[in-house]
């Protein structure tokens, strides 16, 4: 991994066709500019991990946990009804 030190309003190149701007840092947060040909996917790591999943088939979310206790655990509700003409219906 190649590890860079950039101040607000520096960038990074990735090759001809990529820049990498920091536009402000705040706190521990750090807001970045990425400019690349469409082509080119840009994700956050959580959302490349979901896509990722997904394509191989294993995109279900996690089992609820069996040993958390009732007020922890998710409540499912029924689907709202659905009247002829498409409306939701609320029982």
């Amino acid at each position: 991994m190649l590890i860079l030190t950039r101040r607000r309003a520096e960038s990074i190149f990735i090759g001809e066709e990529i820049t990498i701007t920091v536009l402000g840092v705040v706190g521990n947060q750090v807001r970045f500019g990425i400019e690349a040909p469409r082509h080119i996917t840009i994700d956050r790591a959580e959302i490349h991990e979901r896509k990722r999943r997904a394509a191989n088939g294993n995109g279900a979310p996690p089992q609820a946990d069996p040993s958390a206790s009732p007020s922890t655990a998710a409540a499912t509700e029924p689907a709202p009804q659905e009247e002829p003409n498409g409306n939701s219906v609320d029982k």
